[in-house]
């Protein structure tokens, strides 16, 4: 397996330096437009492991041009192409790779277009729509295009399969639930505000129409954070109000999952609710350039670029934060036994940790663990498919086993939690 790791930034760093513990591929080409990121993550590994002897080389890549990412993909023999930067970018690196004649993976889908006239009731074009659309070009190619398989989406939808697969006989509601206690503070000490995930991305699934699929109605939107909830997280984390947010496990778990309605709900607080409704006020939301006067004259630049130009860099927040992040999928159905059956299938990612292990912050390190994991599986054959397919079409359990297992016992020692809670009565 020779992977095309396509963006050196915070997940892309993280998941070449998980990738640098495991033996199942013989090279990563780790690519970014700006390839000194890249030789910055392989210097880091050589640093931490020693000389790779050409299992890790450099190259510079432009994800919006297809024909750029097939390029670098033949030009190494690319087998796999990793999707480790914003969702932008899917539909050239995706129809790059496709081109290529390489398989390919991303963390999250092709981007939606709310519905022209009656946005916050009806969807237009869904995420992964454009994807999905080519389905049948990818399984007559013989090639797999696995998607949406990092944290949330990725893991929350493997263990959706997990739950459908070994918990439920039927079930009710598929909801991920997504929260953390995590705290960024400057030089002074001072909490900051300071998203832990690309602002892009934050935005793009904050402010869209959040996505709800229910049996007897399809999908659905509601409006921004809508329907919040507290829900209490396990592991100190404690409760966190949670609110409806478009994400791609609503458009994949019903594909290949057997339930009645299905969810997604994050914790963002107040503060953040707050900020993201400002920019959407004042327009600093839009993607599309606007023209503006600078010393140099007329330029032509997006408003949500500006936002993420002047926010710190996800990446290099881990030195400033504290505390941990919960993803996870809450289940509530009639369990095998026939019985009413609640529970919560979660990952915990504690910053010290990743930071001490990875020099990398929790929750880039989190989304960036799955995709490795799944790269395994498919190297070795114990997961194999054709066409565009969620982690829900692949057997959960192969996957939450070698996630868990010791180091020591060819896993991953990261274990996952299930917390029984009492049924609703």
């Amino acid at each position: 397996m020779k992977i095309l790791l396509v963006g050196a930034g915070g997940v892309g760093d993280a998941i070449a330096k998980i990738a640098a513990r495991r033996s199942f591929f013989e090279q990563i080409i780790v690519s970014d437009y700006d390839i000194a990121r890249a030789e910055r993550t392989i210097a880091w590994i050589e640093a931490k492991h020693g000389a790779q002897n050409g299992r890790f080389v450099a190259a510079q890549i432009d994800a919006s041009d297809a024909s750029v990412v097939e390029k670098v993909a033949r030009e190494h023999g690319a087998t796999h192409v990793m999707n480790a930067v914003e969702p932008k970018f899917v539909m050239p690196i995706f129809e790059g790779a496709k081109a290529a004649g390489a398989d390919y993976m991303d963390m999250a889908m092709s981007l939606s277009k709310p519905h022209p006239e009656r946005p916050y009731s009806e969807t237009g074009v869904k995420l992964g729509d454009e994807q999905f659309a080519v389905a049948d070009e990818w399984q007559s190619a013989g090639r797999l295009a696995l998607v949406g398989m990092g944290v949330e989406p990725g893991l929350s939808d493997v263990f959706a399969r997990y739950a459908a697969d070994h918990l439920f006989s039927e079930i009710d509601e598929l909801g991920t639930r997504d929260g953390a206690n995590l705290v960024v503070r400057d030089d002074e000490g001072n909490e900051i505000f300071a998203p832990s995930f690309s602002i892009w991305t934050t935005i793009e699934e904050c402010l869209n129409p959040p996505v709800i699929w229910e049996k007897d109605k399809g999908w659905y939107t509601t409006p921004p954070f809508s329907e919040p909830e507290v829900f209490d997280f396990p592991e100190g984390i404690g409760p966190v109000e949670c609110v409806n947010v478009e994400h791609e496990e609503v458009l994949l778990m019903p594909r290949w999952v057997d339930a009645k309605r299905v969810t997604f709900k994050y914790g963002l607080g107040d503060e953040f609710i707050g900020i993201l409704k400002t920019l959407n006020q004042l327009g600093l939301d839009k993607t599309e350039p606007i023209r503006v006067r600078s010393k140099n004259g007329p330029v032509e630049v997006a408003p949500r670029d500006v936002v993420a130009a002047g926010l710190p860099d996800p990446a290099t927040l881990g030195p400033r934060m504290t505390g941990k992040t919960c993803a996870g999928l809450w289940v509530t159905g009639t369990g095998v036994d026939g019985s009413p059956r609640d529970v919560y299938l979660y990952h915990v990612s504690d910053n010290e940790w990743t930071m001490a292990e990875y020099e990398a912050q929790c929750v880039v390190w989190q989304t960036a663990l799955n995709p490795v994991v799944a790269l395994e599986l498919l190297a070795t054959g114990a997961w194999s498919g054709a066409g565009v397919l969620g982690p829900e079409a692949f057997d959960a359990k192969l996957f939450l086993d070698l996630m868990a297992a010791p180091e020591s016992e060819g896993g991953y020692g990261q274990a996952w939690g299930m917390q029984e809670r009492t049924p609703a009565s």
